[in-house]
């Protein structure tokens, strides 16, 4: 039974963890704590994708002194060879006696993998320490492999009486500087961002990450005509090379005929019908491409696509103490007749930041 020490161990390394944060997409946050005679002898984090994971700074940091000491980790230790060696090897190799580890990778390459491979070398191994705060600390990599597709947050900057923007399409700036900031944050944490045509017409947004530490996200910009200014940033200012047009056959040879030198990636998607493009089609195509999560920043025409598609995991809504009365509403129509069949929320949390609320929850979708 894991005792006080245990978990103050397993809360620390959880802290360790969140260091990460931004950082080390597509990998998840990791914090690990080496604990000898009641004493940390050494603790880390994984810093990015491709840097010495948690556990084996942990171990460099406490060099000999490892030997016989017990290892509080946040995720099972890997047992495959990625851009790094198996941690496992690591572990057995430092001759540390005990590992406790909160949560299972889900991944298939580690599930169980490593736990097995530490139990055959004689080290005790238990499971499951703070595991619900270890699995939500990696939301985004836990919903990715249960899913089997990206994990899709949906963010929306609105006012107290639910519009986006103006009946005028002003939307510069609802939300205060800490939102905005902590939507920067999000776009750290996923591997792209979604957004219509209408919003790169009419806002012209960078969609970079700044403010926080972090990675730009791919911009995926959904556009079934592909009628798009050449000028807007998205496509003038690409020297990450990560602005992607989702477009149909048509759209994307008129995208080709412009002959816009700016080193776009297109995908060229079925229309559907309406003339749109299927939602699920793409995430599919995201799937296929690498990326393991999304955010939707679209205005309400894209949003209400997903919501219908049921293709939200997580919203995040940072709310504005303003009226403005008649706007733009987050949403269009999704047909709904009676209250009991609007969409309900789980877990859902409420943070203050500065004068705006920000709301967070998972939709409930009635098939899953």
């Amino acid at each position: 039974m894991a005792t006080a020490d245990d978990k103050k161990m397993m809360s620390l390394a959880l802290e360790l963890a969140t260091k990460g944060r931004g950082t080390t997409t597509p990998n998840p946050m990791v914090g690990a704590v080496l604990v000898k005679s009641g004493r940390v002898i050494g603790s880390g984090y994984h810093k990015r994708a491709g840097s010495a994971h948690a556990e084996v700074v942990a171990i460099r940091k406490a060099g000999k002194n490892a030997k016989r000491a017990t290892l509080y980790v946040t995720l099972e230790p890997c047992h495959h060879v990625g851009r790094t060696g198996p941690c496992t090897e690591q572990i057995i190799k430092a001759g540390i006696k005990r590992v406790h580890y909160a949560v299972s990778d889900p991944d298939p390459r580690v599930a169980g993998k490593g736990a097995k491979a530490l139990r055959r070398a004689g080290i005790n191994v238990s499971r499951g320490l703070l595991r619900a705060e270890a699995t939500a600390l990696n939301e985004i990599h836990f919903g990715y492999h249960k899913l089997g597709r990206p994990y899709i947050i949906a963010k929306v900057a609105q006012t107290l009486d639910g519009n986006i923007a103006t009946i005028r399409n002003d939307s510069q700036w609802i939300t205060n500087d800490i939102s905005r900031k902590y939507a920067h944050r999000l776009r750290a944490m996923v591997d792209g961002v979604v957004i219509g045509a209408h919003t790169l017409r009419v806002d012209n947004p960078l969609l970079t990450v700044r403010n926080v530490q972090g990675p730009n996200p791919y911009r995926l910009v959904v556009t079934a005509g592909a009628q798009l200014p050449i000028s807007s940033h998205l496509i003038s200012e690409n020297t990450d090379l990560r602005t992607i047009i989702v477009t149909t056959v048509t759209g994307a040879r008129r995208l080709k005929k412009r002959k816009s030198p700016h080193n776009i990636i297109i995908w060229e998607l079925p229309e559907a019908e309406g003339g749109h493009i299927d939602i699920a089609s793409i995430v599919d195509q995201a799937n296929r491409f690498g990326i393991k999560s999304l955010l939707v920043e679209g205005g309400q025409t894209l949003t209400t696509a997903f919501v219908k598609a049921k293709l939200i995991d997580k919203w995040v809504a940072m709310i504005a103490p303003k009226l403005i009365g008649a706007g733009l509403s987050q949403l269009g129509d999704l047909k709904t007749k009676r209250i009991d069949h609007g969409i309900a929320f789980s877990n859902s949390t409420y943070e203050q930041l500065g004068s705006d609320i920000m709301f967070s929850g998972y939709p409930v979708w009635g098939d899953r």
